[in-house]
């Protein structure tokens, strides 16, 4: 009797360690080197992102370490599950010299092409689309570089032509490209419409980057970079709508644009600070919100300010979950234009499953596009500068399409 009794404690026991083994929706299940939990709760399948990451993704089907599952259906809330539309870089030059108040020293401006003495950010993205098949650019520039620093005055000429040449080199690849202006919702330290430019002003320079680019169908157009400690986002959400009406009234009436937050357009206060409400009530012309989408950013680092090698987070529970729930109740969609990390182990782990979560609900988030590429250098901490026709370690792994992480796939 105490020998069955002993067998039968010894079963029970290893049947609870297994249970309590199990990981839960999208937690790490797999890949090299993985040594904790391979298989999932009810409910989610552990899936293969790459050879360095499996995933507990939700489904019914039965599956195990390095098998695809092909039945996963999204959890609550309900998503989508398929490819991410837009996976892409940022090509970092235009905007270097601008400060987070707004300030931009245009002598600091190094435009990220060899003609110009830059890195040759031509070739970056003819890599980037050849070799990983990313479909994306986002182009940072200062305002004070377009205007030759005349708050409201007409496009500078000569700054324009060598901007041009970016934005040419990137639609030469055949990707979509962001015009971004990269001023924080500032001009030298004053906010717009709240005690800085007015609204006709901002409205005047995007007037005259879309009248210019009206008939590139694949310009998308960046109203704002990072908007921050603004006083009050209702009174934002108006200079937005003077930027919208002013694109769409330009000609460039079918393009996206893209509408940004407060608090640096963070997707883990989005919802929580009021900016999805206030932005909601922004609208094209005719009183549709055809293709204006929110513009979100979110690093996976311990202060989410993309400045450490070490991710800390996934952002799936603070920040896409709810992000997600939100847009899909109130049929909008939002685009993530800043993401990225470290080129480390804990990166690629937290990113891949960032990744695997938007795809999972790419019917409301668009896509992704990482920082940075362009005129940083490979000693640059969330560098993604290819090395010749070798990627970096996160984009290898991560964000680039071939990698698999959106799609479950190796």
């Amino acid at each position: 009797m105490s020998h069955c009794l002993t067998f039968a404690l010894a079963v029970l026991a290893a049947t609870i360690s297994s249970a309590c083994a199990q990981g839960a929706v999208y937690s790490q299940c797999g890949g090299q080197g993985w040594s904790g939990a391979t298989t999932c709760v009810s409910g989610a399948v552990c899936t293969v992102v790459n050879d360095y990451y499996s995933q507990c993704l939700p489904g019914t089907a039965t599956s195990t370490v390095g098998t695809t599952t092909t039945s996963a259906t999204g959890s609550s809330p309900t998503g989508s599950a398929g490819s991410l539309k837009f996976t892409g870089v940022n090509i970092a030059g235009f905007d270097f010299g601008c400060g987070t108040d707004g300030t931009c020293n245009t002598t600091q401006a190094w435009p990220p092409l060899a003609q110009y003495g830059g890195n040759d950010g031509q070739s970056q993205m003819q890599h980037f689309v050849q070799n990983d098949g990313f479909n994306m650019f986002r182009l940072p520039v200062g305002w004070q570089w377009l205007v030759n620093n005349q708050l409201g005055g007409a496009l500078n000429s000569a700054n324009l032509a060598e901007y041009d040449s970016l934005v040419q080199a990137c639609l030469g690849t055949g990707a979509y490209c962001i015009i971004d202006i990269h001023n924080y919702a500032r001009w030298n330290g004053a906010i717009i419409g709240q005690g800085g430019p007015t609204n006709a002003q901002f409205a005047s320079v995007w007037s005259a980057l879309a009248s210019k680019y009206a008939s590139q169908s694949k310009i998308l157009f960046g109203v704002m970079n990072e908007p921050h400690d603004v006083p009050s986002i209702t009174t934002w959400a108006t200079s937005v709508q003077a930027a919208v009406t002013a694109i769409r009234q330009a000609g460039a009436t079918s393009q996206m644009i893209l509408l940004p937050g407060n608090d640096w357009t963070s997707a883990g206060s989005f919802v929580s600070d009021g900016s999805a409400a206030a932005l909601s009530t922004v609208k094209n012309p005719d009183g549709s919100t055809t293709n204006l989408i929110f513009d979100v950013h979110k690093y996976l680092d311990s202060d989410n300010s993309g400045t450490h090698a070490e991710c800390t987070t996934n952002n799936i529970d603070s920040a896409w979950t709810p992000l997600v729930q939100w847009l899909r109740t109130n049929k909008r969609q939002a685009l993530n234009t800043e993401t990225g990390g470290g080129n480390t182990a804990s990166c690629v782990q937290f990113m891949c499953q960032q990744i695997a979560f938007q795809a999972q609900n790419s019917d409301v988030i668009l896509g992704y596009v990482g920082w940075s590429a362009g005129n940083f250098n490979s000693t640059y901490v969330l560098s993604e500068v290819p090395n010749g026709s070798s990627d970096t370690s996160l984009v290898s792994s991560c964000l680039s399409p071939k990698a698999g992480a959106q799609s479950g796939s190796t």
